[in-house]
């Protein structure tokens, strides 16, 4: 068979999306939007007809906004809000706290087994911030390495989420299209089996292996690392620094103080030079370390103010910490307010009252931090430290409009939780036992979350994730134009060619890591909606059931261990743990080669290939 024009132009369209889905400085929404807009327009202006009838049109391309499983995916986000507001979650705190204190080893292999089983019932996001900040202290207080620990974690939330239908976005994604495509229905725990076994040994590699393959790394924003903050030398009249040029006070301490900007007024700033001479009443903005900053003040008989509080000089009792100020990490994540854009443009300081103190960035841990911070543009993965009063980090925290890592402050526990937490027990039996779609009891469960008080619409609107839409919505319609215009038939006889004289199952297991090279490199949704349809066209051609190969899609799209790119949750273990990306690559392999030789051996035994 020979592709059409209209096929080609589809091929050449989803190689571009998968390219923009991998450049961070395009909004993973606006590349989504951009794409769809020229299927939509292209098969409008040249229409895809055969014998008279048009074949696809905009009606098909749009559907991807009603999918019965984007409508799942949506309403599930919203209901594991409310466990995440309610602090349906902190019991599980409390446990794995009280467990790291005691037995630390055996924690470890507490922590991942429970972190995958909850991640089997609701998105991992939540449960890896919460896990973070608790499992930072514990180890700390322990001496177990933070890095041993961290990405294990995150890991084993990946793998959990794996073994049910609603565990993550993708399985939901694979699931509908398959009905969509008249096959076979899953239920929720049918594929359990594989996932149990396979990942039973994946989760003791991540237990007893994993934490030797990786190297001792502090988090950056540990309790015990010294933070850079922003603060004001006040220069006091008789001091030292009265009347000395700006080269007499740099050499006084040892030329180790970085002057950002000398202040004289509200209105007039000095340039740094050298020759410069300082007078009582200007103020000296620098970035150190609290015991750094308290060292200059002696030797510059200057006054320390704390950068977002002037009122307040800091005593030796309270570094940096004035009346009601606290700390918090913000951690930027796609979608975020902050994503791709300074401080200065989202008028962060002003809208939530917190000031912006330290920047850790995901992507180069070990650079340095120059230029003004409210000017430097943020990309996902990246940590700011911020202080201000309490009820300004619980505002942030309660809007949900980003991630919030505060170890000081526990989630609300609230007369809620218990009510939320029934409610996502009737969610997920009432689909596992069939009695309603789990789209259906979805819906019923968040309607149920709003009249009962356990979420609020704010909230419910804040879960949803403008990003992860556009890419399903648009990976839907490139998947139908795939289907409608021949095209994954053509590249499923092309693979199967290419695969001529093997066996089925290693013919399986070539698509398995086909996907998961794919699954690390793009969005792992984008991998499985277009990846869906060619493993249904592959089925076909070999003549045998098409659910190993479904499944083979599901598996290897959700094992995005490798790289710090494949997930969310592995952007926010970057920046909390420290890590540096070779060691996603030290565990993600390894790790990718145990599933991907595990779901090879009994996918094929399961289902009699």
């Amino acid at each position: 068979m020979t592709p059409d024009v209209h096929g080609i132009a589809v091929l050449i369209l989803t190689i571009l999306a998968l390219f923009l889905f991998t450049r961070d400085r395009i909004p993973l929404e606006s590349s989504s939007f951009a794409i769809l807009i020229i299927l939509v327009v292209g098969f409008e202006l040249v229409p895809y007809a055969r014998d008279g009838e048009r074949l696809l049109g905009p009606a098909d391309f749009f559907a991807g906004f009603g999918n019965e499983a984007l409508v799942a995916i949506c309403a599930l986000m919203m209901v594991g809000k409310a466990l995440e507001t309610t602090g349906a979650l902190q019991p599980l705190a409390n446990i794995v706290g009280r467990a790291w204190s005691t037995w630390p080893v055996l924690a470890l292999l507490t922590t991942l087994v429970a972190g995958a089983i909850l991640s089997a019932f609701m998105n991992n996001t939540p449960i890896v911030v919460l896990l973070m900040p608790i499992l930072v202290g514990a180890s700390l207080r322990s001496k177990f390495p933070v890095s041993g620990v961290m990405l294990p974690m995150g890991l084993a939330t990946i793998i959990g989420g794996m073994s049910t239908t609603i565990g993550t976005s993708t399985n939901l994604l694979v699931v509908g299209i398959s009905q969509d495509l008249g096959r076979h229905e899953f239920t929720m725990f049918e594929w359990v089996l594989p996932v149990a076994i396979v990942g039973g040994v994946a989760i003791l590699f991540l237990w007893l292996v994993a934490p030797r393959l990786l190297p001792d790394r502090m988090p950056p924003m540990a309790d015990t690392t010294p933070r850079i903050f922003s603060a004001q030398l006040h220069v006091k009249e008789g001091g030292f620094a009265d009347g000395k040029a700006l080269s007499e006070v740099l050499a006084k301490a040892d030329g180790q103080m970085r002057i950002e900007k000398i202040q004289r007024s509200e209105s007039l700033v000095l340039a740094k030079l050298p020759s410069v001479i300082i007078q009582p009443g200007d103020r000296l903005f620098v970035k150190d370390t609290p015991e750094n900053l308290k060292h200059y003040e002696q030797l510059l008989g200057a006054t320390l103010f704390n950068i977002s509080d002037l009122e307040h000089p800091v005593d030796e009792e309270t570094p940096l910490r004035a009346e009601g100020q606290q700390l918090a990490e913000v951690v930027v994540t796609r979608g975020s307010p902050l994503h791709l854009r300074s401080l200065a443009a989202a008028r962060f300081s002003a809208s939530y009252g917190l000031m912006p103190l330290a920047l850790h960035r995901a992507r180069a841990p070990s650079s340095q931090v120059t230029g003004d911070l409210n000017m430097i543009r943020l990309r996902a993965g990246d940590v700011l430290l911020v202080q201000g009063s309490g009820e300004a980090i619980s505002k942030l925290k309660d809007s949900g409009s980003m991630l919030v890592l505060d170890g000081t402050t526990n989630l609300p526990h609230t007369h809620n939780a218990k009510r939320a937490l029934a409610i996502m027990g009737f969610v997920v039996l009432a689909a596992a036992l069939g009695v309603m779609p789990i789209s259906v009891s979805a819906i019923a469960g968040l309607g149920l979350m709003i009249a009962t008080g356990c979420l609020g619409w704010r909230d419910a609107v804040s879960a949803l994730s403008i990003p992860v839409v556009m890419i399903i919505v648009t990976a839907l319609a490139l998947g139908k134009a795939l289907m409608g215009t021949g095209m994954a038939d053509y590249l499923a006889h092309s693979f199967v060619a290419l695969a001529s004289g093997l066996p089925t199952p290693m013919i399986l297991s070539a698509f398995l890591l086909l996907m998961t090279l794919m699954t690390n490199i793009v969005s792992n949704n984008a991998a499985a909606v277009i990846g869906t349809p060619i493993a249904i066209s592959i089925a076909q051609q070999l003549g045998v059931s098409p659910e190993p190969f479904i499944l083979a899609v599901l598996f290897g799209a959700n094992m995005s261990f490798a790289t710090p790119y494949g997930y969310q949750t592995n952007l926010l273990i970057l920046s909390a743990g420290g890590y540096k990306f070779n060691d996603f690559l030290r565990v993600g392999i390894p790790l990718t080669i145990i599933m991907w030789i595990g779901f090879s051996l009994i996918l094929p035994t399961l289902y009699q290939l």
